[in-house]
């Protein structure tokens, strides 16, 4: 079983919509059982809520149900819970870096540099913006997901 954990800050926008995105690709590959995905937060400000209006009406126009995710934070169990820990920005990357454990350090990821083209870049928080821009994540996101399956296929030989 591969694991694949999405971070954002509050684990109510970026992280959730790539949980909600990802998993459904990884469903309708027929690899649900090969794979398992979740998403946290760096911080704890949401923790239990479900993921932004915003975000769960965008997702739900492109037949992705984000309605079943709530807000947890990271825990020092998940670094070796996960396989991949993907960051969504820097500042997660920051994070996740300073708080894992030097043996899990290669799980640690950004999520564009899965991206055809925007390696080294950040996913851009559409919190406090209008819809276009959780219109722009989750365009990111759904390039970006079918790139990380691609190479989880080739990676674990699935």
């Amino acid at each position: 079983m591969t694991r694949v954990l999405f971070v954002c800050t509050g684990n109510i926008c970026r992280s959730p919509t790539a949980d909600g995105v990802f998993a459904k690709m990884v469903a309708d590959a027929g690899l649900s059982e090969k794979i398992t995905v979740d998403s946290c937060g760096t911080t704890g400000y949401h923790v239990g809520e479900p993921a932004d209006r915003r975000a769960t009406q965008e997702a739900r126009k492109r037949g992705y149900d984000l309605s079943h995710l709530r807000a947890r934070k990271l825990t020092p169990a998940d670094f070796g819970n996960f396989d991949y820990l993907i960051a969504m920005d820097d500042n997660h990357l920051e994070a996740l870096e300073r708080a894992c454990p030097e043996k899990y350090r290669e799980r640690i990821k950004l999520f564009l540099d899965f991206h055809p083209t925007r390696q080294g870049q950040s996913v851009p928080d559409p919190y406090y913006g209008g819809a276009q821009g959780f219109t722009h994540v989750l365009d990111l996101i759904e390039e970006t997901s079918r790139n990380l399956l691609k190479q989880l296929r080739q990676t674990h030989k699935m």
